[in-house]
């Protein structure tokens, strides 16, 4: 894989290094920082760059793991980070390493600049990141339907009237468009 391709995989996936603080409420806080397992899909675009991919999540705070493969199956990158430790990782498919102490930084030395992904765990399950600016928009059925946040917007769709958790998420910032699809969550 590419350098770009990479860059623009690390942009979309530094979600596995995103420990969250507690959410501001009760019920919200307890919420904040649940340890949850996803699989899914995805797809990102920065300027012409493009990546789809699968991918495998397990936040389990301080630490998280996300497998990323191909369409095919294939393993395109393995992320892993330790909020605990002030340790995160990308390994790609030949085996090259680059670790940095949180995904700011490495996201700031893969892309040239930093992305704030710090809060992508929360906005996963509908939350908001505790303690910077926020908009949020709720669908009828009270869900987030939109949240404006760090620079980024977060869109959110529900597979059914029932369903609680998002199904379908689009972020949005600048020139980088990143849409996920959860299959399964646990």
């Amino acid at each position: 894989m590419h350098r770009a391709a990479l860059a623009l995989l690390v942009a979309a996936l530094g979600i596995a290094g995103c420990a969250t603080a507690p959410v501001a409420g009760p019920a919200r806080q307890a919420a904040g920082d649940a340890a949850f397992s996803i699989e899914g899909r995805l797809s990102a675009r920065r300027g012409n760059e493009a990546l789809s991919a699968n991918f495998e999540w397990t936040h389990a705070p301080p630490s998280d793991a996300l497998v990323v493969t191909s369409p095919m199956g294939q393993e395109i990158a393995a992320l892993t980070g330790d909020s605990s430790a002030g340790r995160v990782e990308v390994r790609d498919a030949r085996g090259t390493r680059d670790e940095a102490a949180d995904w700011t930084t490495l996201t700031e030395r893969a892309l040239g600049a930093p992305v704030p992904v710090d809060g992508l765990a929360a906005w996963m399950q509908g939350l908001v990141r505790p303690g910077t600016p926020h908009v949020e928009a709720r669908d009828a059925a009270g869900r987030p339907s939109l949240l404006r946040q760090d620079g980024w917007e977060v869109t959110y769709d529900y597979a059914d009237a029932s369903s609680t958790r998002p199904a379908r998420l689009k972020l949005s910032r600048d020139d980088i468009e990143i849409r996920i699809v959860v299959d399964r969550w646990e």
